[in-house]
């Protein structure tokens, strides 16, 4: 079970650019071995920082005072990159909301994009049922790997093995990603003349008309399995079709599913009726 380093401090997350209030804390340059977090002396804050420096002792560092940090898309899911964090290197996560990890080779922290602007702004930390890895759940400013890639993962073993050319290019997609990959790559061939039948999605690109009229025939067959009390598979089957022939649209208009995913998760904490008010005329 995944523990949340959220829970422990809720109340006091907000929109800064910090988990803990920065009028509660500043760098400790000196006490290296607890917290890098000092608090204001009162009582609240006093106990907060008890409870953190209880969180990084619970944590299951190896003989080198090191775990496993492996950083997140908290939009797409994707595996962004994996480094090693100290101590210091979590606590100043927490307190920064930027991905901070320790160089082995350097003996030092480093924070991800402080040379490259390409930060991982972090929504929240979990460990690991066993407290010896964490995740760093968060947004990246742009590509994570040092080679320009999106992640560090685009090297598939199985096609590695299979001789494939392609495996050092091929990032690492779950379904829905993988989905909106091939569409990308069919809305690029769509523009090269193409002999014999061309394919459902390149028709679908090539014609407004039709695309518009698959997502609401696909919509409203998807709305009468519930009016007509069909099979769950059929809902699940419908909905598959109406996710397919919206994201040809949201290739057409260059909006990525990730984008709408970022849409959503800004509503988590916003009503229905607040969000319509806030909308763009």
């Amino acid at each position: 079970m995944a523990v949340s380093y959220n829970a422990l401090a809720q109340s006091l997350q907000g929109i800064s650019s910090c988990f803990i209030p920065k009028t509660y804390c500043v760098r400790d340059t000196k006490q290296r071995s607890r917290s890098n977090v000092v608090f204001a002396s009162n009582d609240k804050n006093i106990a907060l920082q008890a409870k953190v420096d209880n969180l990084l002792d619970r944590i299951k560092w190896d003989d080198k005072g090191l775990a496993v940090a492996i950083a997140q898309n908290v939009d797409t899911g994707a595996i962004l990159m994996q480094g090693f964090i100290n101590r210091e290197a979590l606590s100043t996560t927490i307190t920064s909301r930027k991905a901070t990890f320790f160089s082995r080779s350097r003996s030092t922290l480093w924070t991800k994009g402080e040379t490259s602007n390409n930060y991982i702004n972090i929504r929240d930390v979990y460990l690991d049922c066993d407290r010896d890895s964490i995740i760093y759940l968060g947004t990246p400013d742009g590509p994570t790997c040092h080679t320009g890639a999106e992640t560090c993962y685009y090297t598939s073993v199985f096609d590695q093995l299979n001789d494939d050319e392609a495996s050092g290019n091929k990032l690492a997609l779950t379904t829905l990603y993988s989905l909106e990959s091939i569409i990308s790559k069919r809305k690029e061939e769509s523009t090269v003349p193409q002999e014999g039948k061309p394919s459902w999605t390149r028709r679908l690109l090539t014609d407004d008309a039709l695309l518009c009229s698959k997502i609401r025939e696909e919509a409203d067959e998807l709305c009468r399995t519930l009016e007509e009390k069909e099979e769950v598979s059929r809902t699940a089957s419908e909905m598959a079709d109406v996710l397919y022939h919206s994201m040809v649209l949201l290739s057409k208009r260059d909006v990525k599913v990730e984008d709408v995913l970022e849409v959503l998760r800004k509503r988590f904490s916003q009503s229905g009726i607040e969000e319509k008010q806030n909308r763009t005329k």
